[in-house]
Formats: C-alpha cells, sequence, structure tokens
C-alpha cells in the first residue's frame, strides 16, 4: 500500500515552482507541464499530487515526511528561501522543534494551507 496525498492549490505554477525549487521534489510525469489541472510530485521515495481542481475548497492536508536529520533539511531549505517569517506564532514553522511525543519537527506551509511535517525520531 502507498499514500499520495493530493493538495488543492490555486496557483499551479507557484506550487510547483515552491516545491521544485525550495522542496527538491520534480515533475515525474512526462505529459504534466505547470498548465496541468494535475501534477506528479516525487522526492527519493516520495509521491504527491497537485491539483486546480476544487481549488475553491477543501484546502489544509497535512502530510508527516520523517527524515533522518530534520536540522540540515531544514537549513537547506531555508538557504533556498523558504519564509520562516509568515508563521512567527508558531515555532515549528520557525526552526526544528522538539516535540513531547519524540520527534524533532519543523513545518512547511505552502499559499493554499498544505502543510508538510518533517520529523525525526529524538531519543
Amino acid at each position: 500500500m502507498k499514500l499520495i496525498p493530493l493538495f488543492k492549490v490555486t496557483d499551479m505554477r507557484a506550487a510547483v515552482q515552491h516545491y521544485t525549487e525550495v522542496l527538491d521534489f520534480v515533475m515525474t510525469c512526462p505529459e504534466d507541464t505547470l498548465d496541468s489541472a494535475v501534477v506528479d510530485l516525487g522526492h527519493d521515495e516520495m509521491e504527491l499530487q497537485l491539483t486546480t481542481h476544487e481549488s475553491g475548497r477543501l484546502f489544509g492536508s497535512v502530510v508527516n515526511i520523517l527524515v533522518t536529520d530534520v536540522d540540515a533539511l531544514f537549513y537547506k531549505y531555508k538557504g533556498r528561501g523558504l519564509d520562516t517569517l509568515s508563521r512567527p506564532e508558531s515555532p515549528v514553522h520557525t526552526s526544528p522543534t522538539d516535540q513531547t511525543w519524540g520527534r524533532r519537527e519543523f513545518y512547511v506551509t505552502d499559499a493554499d494551507g498544505n502543510t508538510l511535517r518533517f520529523a525525526q525520531v529524538i531519543r
């Protein structure tokens, strides 16, 4: 079984730019273009889809992604322009944070309210 989240976006070009230029995803379907209503993206063993269908509703999907070095990944993305000032009230949006449930996490929320939660198990 495989989970492939579907994120609704209002601006496909901006969304693809965010996921490919900042977060290392690549477009995986040769037929997809920046004008497609659905775009398939991949990164290592992860996959997700972006769609402009139903873009006026159902926003706010969340995906948890387990990684081995959450701090290195955060600084890599920050160096590429990850905006950590858009949610100053949320510590996990501004830097990796140790959580009480045994994970070190940071969150990236795109302009359409979809959140990737990058997490590393800590002991």
